[in-house]
């Protein structure tokens, strides 16, 4: 099982460089970001400091979308970094909330991600592609890699992302949500004629090491409520108790009112107040070392090849130093 670091990049950008330094020296292989313009700092230029100072770690947005960037900037962004540090890049991709809400966007399409997927990869990898009715190739790149892993929840979404992703993003770590999913974009993937075990999955959540588990809850209570945001637009659109999405992960929003950007992925996240300790639970890695590892094991099972930890709490530094000192050994296989 591979490991990866998310981060937000709050200023300054130093921290966020030092922080995926110290993680390729504990053994994480993956460094990802937020993708939001307004709310943080603009990845794709930290991501050319990170990757000039560290070896092998492979960079990527969690998640970029296909409405604040045009296509063919976001390959060439891609295929720039690929040709200066050797191919170093994953492109993870979704509809867009924070970035799209925050700047009074809707969310991308599901057609328009699928067609944006083919068409970024294409491009990033020296292929032709159509962009708005016309032809565009970059005619520099030579030798180009760029996986697209798509982030999904709902049955549209994982189809699609079955059909066209090199890999999956499933952003929670609940085994029973896991299980189904993945089984979903599998089924998707075999239906299109793919091998569907040659699509990557990926769990993201966040991660607290150590006893005081009230602690680590209230640090992490942040990601229910931005996994909510996407499961209220579930609700919207297949309505609760449709058989179309799990009642395991709708029927925690019911108290759910309204959400504020300005903290999106903070601990101190007053819309996330409805998240209960038994979701945090569910959703995140909590605990002592012994736990992490139980919980990772049973998703390992299900067919899990990256957990990409979520460090925006109290304890960054200390989380990947038990990450690399106890809990990504046992992994290494």
């Amino acid at each position: 099982m591979d490991f990866g670091l998310v981060l937000q990049t709050d200023p300054p950008a130093s921290a966020v460089v030092g922080l995926m330094r110290r993680a390729e020296r504990n053994g994480f292989r993956y460094g990802w970001t937020f993708d939001s313009a307004v709310l943080w700092q603009e990845p794709f230029v930290i991501y050319s400091r990170i990757l000039e100072h560290t070896t092998s770690l492979i960079v990527g947005p969690m998640v970029t979308n296909p409405g604040t960037r045009t296509w063919e900037v976001t390959a060439s962004t891609f295929a720039t970094l690929n040709e200066m540090y050797g191919n170093r890049t994953v492109c993870g991709i979704g509809r867009g909330d924070s970035a799209m809400r925050v700047a009074g966007r809707k969310p991308n399409t599901l057609a328009r991600v699928g067609e944006a997927m083919e068409v970024i990869r294409d491009l990033a990898e020296g292929r032709e592609a159509v962009v708005d009715g016309q032809s565009l190739r970059l005619p520099w790149v030579r030798d180009g890699k760029l996986p697209v892993w798509m982030a999904a929840y709902g049955p549209k979404a994982l189809a699609l992302a079955g059909q066209k992703a090199d890999g999956f993003i499933l952003q929670l770590a609940d085994p029973y949500l896991t299980e189904s999913m993945i089984k979903a974009v599998r089924t998707a993937a075999s239906d299109a004629g793919r091998d569907p075990y040659s699509i990557t999955i990926c769990v993201a959540a966040p991660a607290y090491v150590g006893d005081d588990l009230a602690h680590a809850r209230d640090q992490s209570r942040w990601f229910g409520g931005m996994v909510g945001n996407h499961v209220a637009d579930l609700v919207a659109r297949y309505g609760e108790h449709s058989g179309l999405v799990p009642d395991a992960l709708t029927d925690y929003i019911k108290q759910r009112e309204g959400y504020d950007y300005s903290h999106h992925g903070r601990t101190d996240n007053a819309s996330a107040d409805f998240v209960t300790d038994e979701i945090v639970d569910r959703f995140c890695l909590l605990g002592p070392v012994e736990a992490h590892i139980e919980k990772l094991e049973a998703l390992r099972a299900l067919g899990v090849d990256q957990f990409a930890l979520y460090n925006m709490h109290d304890a960054k530094e200390a989380t990947i130093d038990a990450y690399g000192a106890e809990i990504i050994p046992h992994f290494q296989d």
